[in-house]
């Protein structure tokens, strides 16, 4: 399924392109401690939807494993990383060009999983956004199935970056058939420095 193939883009599209021509701070070159903790304690269903999956190194490392993972991205330069990577990694991952607040076309195609891992992009989104992605997953997660979320934790009262075990417990039990099924603190790994992180797990009923 890798291709380039996207709906309509939103402006972010350049300024994500623009980062990938370098090295974000945000890619570590491996996946985050607490999918790797998350895939150790046999969480992980497949088929696995990764959201916001950058340059792919958890997609990678779960396909790797022997999970059916489709990683999907907003950016082309990402995407086109990603396919270069599982290409000389002999790793039979796919990646698309996707926007993650368009989930409910996957539904149309036929495609659900039963795990969706979100490694730091539900905390970038907007307030509308969030709503947006959380009725996205309601269409494309199966029953039983895990929404796995790790982000920075949110700074204080009236921000929107970054995120809340409260606030994903509100906006999932607002959208219904949701339960939180796990929650902790721990960091989110950048290049040069971490932030204090929330990793939080939403199992649809």
């Amino acid at each position: 399924m890798s291709g380039s193939v996207t709906p309509p883009e939103r402006p972010l599209v350049h300024v994500y392109d623009a980062a990938y021509a370098g090295v974000p701070n945000w890619d570590i070159g491996r996946p985050q401690r607490a999918f790797v903790r998350l895939l150790d304690a046999g969480l992980v269903r497949s088929p696995v939807l990764d959201v916001g999956c950058g340059t792919g190194e958890l997609s990678l490392l779960l396909a790797r494993q022997g999970y059916d993972v489709l990683g999907v991205d907003l950016s082309p330069l990402a995407i086109r990383q990603a396919t270069e990577k599982a290409r000389w990694r002999r790793i039979s991952a796919q990646f698309l060009v996707w926007d993650a607040l368009d989930l409910s076309r996957f539904r149309a195609a036929g495609l659900s999983f039963q795990t969706v891992v979100d490694s730091a992009m539900f905390h970038v989104l907007g307030d509308h956004e969030r709503d947006l992605f959380v009725a996205g997953l309601g269409d494309v997660v199966r029953p039983g199935g895990l929404y796995c979320v790790l982000g920075d934790a949110r700074a204080g009262e009236g921000e929107i970056y970054g995120l809340t075990p409260d606030e994903l417990r509100t906006r999932f039990e607002n959208a219904g058939g949701w339960e939180v099924a796990f929650e902790f603190r721990t960091v989110f790994e950048r290049r040069w420095s971490s932030n204090p992180a929330y990793f939080v797990g939403v199992q649809r009923q």
